[in-house]
């Protein structure tokens, strides 16, 4: 099994299958519009507009499930999305990561991950603190900790790395860039 086997929601309802990303490397991140890492999309569209030509595209599938922090419908958020950071890549219908109602692709992403710390300093403890009030064991399992959480994946469909929202954006160019 693979990233190829399964189908995703787009924002119109329509199913879209991973398939259809076939030979690109992807960066598949789930999103929220009123997080302190929103601005994030900043560097996310600047690393699809250098790159897409070159086979990467991000997937941005927005959740709700961290402080409620993406309440919108579809539409509201790609707007917000659109309008304020000008992204292009494609964005889905909201899903739910973690849990019982967690999306199959992530169910997938998340078992075959594993968290690999917030790293150091003021933002990483906050981040600590907020992940242990909402899962004792978080530093012992894949599940998704927060927003922005960025799993990469080469171009045979296999997953590459995992960013949390607290690593280095740089990084994650850098590991892009490697794969492309």
């Amino acid at each position: 099994m693979n990233i190829y086997d399964f189908k995703v929601r787009a924002q119109d309802g329509s199913e879209v299958s991973l398939s259809d990303y076939r030979g690109k490397v992807l960066v598949i991140v789930n999103t929220a519009t009123g997080c302190g890492f929103t601005p994030q999309y900043d560097p996310l569209q600047d690393l699809y507009e250098e790159h897409q030509k070159d086979g990467l595209e991000i997937l941005d599938f927005p959740c709700n499930q961290f402080m409620n922090q993406a309440p919108g419908s579809d539409e509201e958020i790609h707007s917000f999305c659109t309008g304020r950071f000008g992204i292009t890549f494609p964005q889905f219908s909201k899903i739910d990561v973690n849990g019982e109602n967690a999306d199959p692709l992530y169910k997938y992403l998340t078992a075959n991950t594993s968290f690999g710390g917030f790293g150091k300093g003021i933002r990483a403890k906050m981040m600590s603190g907020i992940a242990k009030k909402m899962d004792k064991d978080y530093k012992n399992n894949g599940n998704i900790k927060w927003n922005f959480t960025k799993i990469v994946i080469d171009r045979d469909g296999n997953i590459a790395a995992r960013f949390e929202p607290t690593d280095s954006m740089d990084d994650l160019k850098a590991k892009v860039e490697s794969l492309l």
